[in-house]
């Protein structure tokens, strides 16, 4: 969507909104809907099971909709960078992959549920430590022979893991252990990072 339109003519930034609106139709939106409620909870003061309740509750919150307005805008502003070439597909699929592949390190064993229902516990405490170690050095070495930018794009996917690590870490001490609402947040946040690397030039000629 996004090589094709630049092609055709479309304005970069339109062309940008198109893309991510056409990621966020691949995904119906439930990994940013999970980021949203993350940020509200994390946003709200109080007990873990406040937090937890505010995450579950149905309506966006002010938080959730000034990380959803910044993230697309991250988002739509780094798509808008890339080349207009056949190669920039590969960029926007490598980033999601590294987007992807920190669910690994939230649902390592040892992790908990922070609830004992939902997505998160289905797959909290279920992967190896060594999985998103893994994929994340299985994706810098890819981004490096087939992202623009060789050097770069293992910078890139550290970011990525950097992000992933903490915010996991901050959301296990604040409500005792992972939930699907964080499982979308690291996917949209990884995502995001290695989509700023290649658009701002980390990964990008």
């Amino acid at each position: 969507m996004l090589v094709a339109a630049r092609l055709l003519g479309v304005p970069a930034a339109v062309a940008a909104a198109l893309a991510v609106g056409t990621l966020l139709l691949t995904t119906r939106g439930m990994h940013l809907d999970g980021l949203a409620d993350t940020a509200d909870g994390l946003g709200c003061y109080g007990p873990p099971e406040r937090a937890l309740t505010v995450m579950r509750s149905g309506p966006i919150g002010p938080f959730g909709v000034a990380t959803i307005v910044v993230v697309l805008a991250v988002q739509m502003s780094a798509l808008a960078a890339l080349p207009v070439h056949w190669s920039s597909i590969g960029v926007v699929a490598w980033a999601g992959a590294v987007g992807r592949s920190g669910l690994g390190w939230c649902c390592r064993r040892g992790v908990p549920a922070a609830r004992p229902d939902g997505m998160g516990a289905l797959v909290a405490d279920a992967q190896p430590a060594w999985t998103a170690p893994a994929w994340w050095t299985a994706l810098a070495v890819v981004g490096a022979v087939t992202v623009p930018g060789v050097t770069c794009a293992p910078i890139a996917v550290l970011g990525a893991a950097a992000v992933v690590v903490v915010l996991s870490g901050h959301v296990r001490r604040r409500l005792g252990g992972m939930n699907g609402d964080v499982l979308g947040a690291v996917t949209e946040l990884g995502t995001t990072v290695a989509l700023v690397a290649a658009g701002s030039g980390l990964t990008a000629t």
